[in-house]
């Protein structure tokens, strides 16, 4: 099975999101990843969908979604000409004595600390997906209490496709 990351601008109205999702289900596709925010112009938000299947499904994923009024664009994102990232809030246990081997974990992938309370922490990452996957597994010996993941998000390199509207 092949993963396929799509940016979709589409316009920033009411129930678009629900219409692109409504798409997904009707057809029993599944999203493994979706991000939506506001672009530069308030007119458009893009979405970056990430979604599993062979050749077939994400051609057809494609073409349906191209037959939607609110969208305006949709690009591949592929491996070589894009960046993706993805961010996570990890909150872990930690009193005095083990935060700043926390911290020095943290450290070596240029995480940040956001936030130290009196027996936890909360750290931010942002990245490609094996290096939140190695911090994660690099905490093992550790609590974690609570992980939040924003998916990904991601944009093509250059600005040979970009399209004005």
């Amino acid at each position: 099975m092949e993963q396929r990351i799509l940016s979709i601008l589409v316009d920033n109205t009411a129930g678009v999101l629900s219409r692109v999702a409504g798409l997904f289900s009707r057809r029993g596709y599944n999203i493994d990843s979706l991000t939506v925010g506001v672009t530069a112009d308030p007119k458009f938000s893009r979405m970056t969908v990430v979604c599993s299947g062979d050749e077939l499904i994400l051609e057809q994923i494609t073409k349906q979604l191209e037959k939607l009024v609110d969208v305006r664009d949709i690009k591949v994102l592929a491996p070589g000409n894009s960046v993706n990232r993805e961010l996570i809030l990890v909150k872990i246990k930690a009193g005095v004595a083990e935060r700043q081997n926390v911290i020095s974990i943290a450290d070596v992938f240029r995480a940040k600390i956001v936030d130290i309370g009196k027996d936890s922490l909360i750290v931010e990452l942002t990245g490609d997906k094996s290096k939140l996957e190695a911090f994660i597994s690099l905490l093992e010996g550790y609590e974690i209490l609570e992980l939040a993941r924003t998916g990904l998000t991601g944009l093509s390199r250059g600005a040979d496709d970009v399209r004005f509207l």
